[in-house]
């Protein structure tokens, strides 16, 4: 796939995520070897009402593991995917109907460790050059899916942070009535900040998960329980004199 159709206001977050470590994105080590690998989809868009945003599916309340949690679409390898792009384009159609004709695969990020499920995952940053409906095409695992307005994500007001039962903090969203954490909260807040987009927030805001919640603690953008403090992928706060930028993008979709 080429870059032929992508918006300008994508250009500096790929230049920026080309030189991207692990550690941009998490203080987890991800192993040399051993993990299941698997790869996630951060698929950008743009509305033309509110400008750039993010795809987003809300799991199915009804599944063992993290039940009704906001994720990317994405899942396990399997033995034919040519590579993560391969994974992440697969998973996305099987989830949610995305046609992979209709995306342009911008860059595999690093390779992230969530040590509960060992599971190695490579997001894959893509551009959706031909949006098109999408919808659960399993109810059983998949809510709902919705796009994220970035102006939205990067408003200080639904900037939060999260405490997990087992004692680890990260990033989190409060948008449109879904509270996105964990892994997923982790790799967008980097981005954000990768792109420039990040807006001055506080994050005193912490709030509790519940007991119920999956045990997904130790991902990407956490840290372990203790005093208020920059967080890896985590924005800028507000008070650390550092400037950042709203989201700058054409009114209409660009193609």
């Amino acid at each position: 796939m080429t870059e032929r159709h992508l918006p300008t206001w994508c250009e500096p977050l790929l230049a920026r995520v080309r030189s991207a470590r692990a550690e941009d994105f998490t203080r987890i080590r991800t192993p040399r070897s051993g993990g299941r690998p698997s790869a996630v989809l951060v698929l950008l868009g743009e509305d033309t009402a509110y400008g750039p945003d993010v795809l987003i599916m809300q799991r199915a309340a009804t599944l063992r593991n993290h039940a009704g949690q906001p994720a990317f679409p994405g899942g396990a390898c399997d033995p034919g995917d040519a590579d993560a792009a391969a994974t992440a384009l697969r998973e996305a159609y099987e989830e949610v109907g995305l046609d992979p004709r209709s995306v342009t695969v911008l860059a595999e990020l690093p390779r992230l460790w969530i040590p509960v499920s060992n599971f190695v995952v490579t997001p894959v940053l893509a551009w959706w050059h031909r949006p098109h409906p999408v919808h659960p095409r399993e109810p059983a695992e998949v809510a709902h899916v919705v796009r994220l307005p970035v102006a939205e994500l990067v408003d200080p007001a639904n900037r939060v942070r999260v405490r997990h039962p087992s004692g680890w903090i990260g990033p989190a969203f409060q948008v449109r009535g879904m509270l996105v954490w964990g892994f997923t909260a982790g790799v967008l807040a980097a981005l954000l900040e990768m792109a420039g987009w990040a807006r001055p927030w506080s994050p005193d805001r912490v709030l509790d998960l519940p007991p119920t919640t999956g045990a997904t603690a130790a991902v990407a953008g956490a840290e372990p329980s203790g005093p208020a403090s920059s967080v890896t992928g985590g924005g800028t706060p507000t008070g650390s004199g550092t400037s950042a930028t709203g989201v700058e993008a054409p009114t209409g979709t660009s193609h």
